[in-house]
């Protein structure tokens, strides 16, 4: 029974790391962070190996949540570093004009932001996003869609202000 279980664990593993750790990269932008991320969801998987139902939708929405928390620590060492740029020189610091897509993603509400990660990130199908997230398919679109649309309003108001 344990043999048959590594055994399984070790095919999965071979299975969806490349891609999970793949997708981890296009997130943080950094190839290391990415293979840690990927390697604690995989850690995760295996402490709840025998209550898991879903393994692959377990591992991509536990490195979602991961990368979330990546996000999170930057942004607060990049607000710590603009607060003593700010203090050094005394004077009011001026927001980008250019936010990446993976920012303004990063900022969506966390309803919103799963679907998005699951399915354009991920390229899981809307039909398996609303398995993993437990939410009927018309919601799953419903949010894919209101994420859209405030991503592409983000989008066209720093647009604005450049021109």
């Amino acid at each position: 029974m344990k043999r048959s279980r590594e055994q399984a664990a070790s095919e999965l593993f071979a299975a969806l790391y490349p891609r999970l750790a793949g997708w981890c990269r296009r997130l943080v932008d950094d190839d290391e962070t990415a293979h840690e991320i990927a390697s604690e969801a995989f850690t995760r998987l295996w402490a709840r190996w025998t209550a898991v139902a879903e393994p692959r939708g377990f591992l991509y929405v536990t490195a979602a949540n991961i990368v979330r928390d990546h996000w999170r620590k930057l942004e607060r060492e990049r607000r710590a570093v603009r607060r003593a740029t700010a203090e050094a020189a005394v004077r009011p610091e001026t927001e980008q004009a250019d936010p990446s897509v993976r920012l303004l993603v990063q900022s969506l509400p966390e309803r919103l932001r799963v679907p998005i990660l699951l399915h354009y990130y991920a390229d899981m199908p809307i039909r398996e996003v609303s398995v993993l997230t437990g939410r009927k398919e018309g919601t799953v679109k419903a949010d894919l869609h209101a994420a859209r649309e405030l991503l592409r309003a983000h989008l066209r108001r720093s647009v604005d202000h450049t021109l």
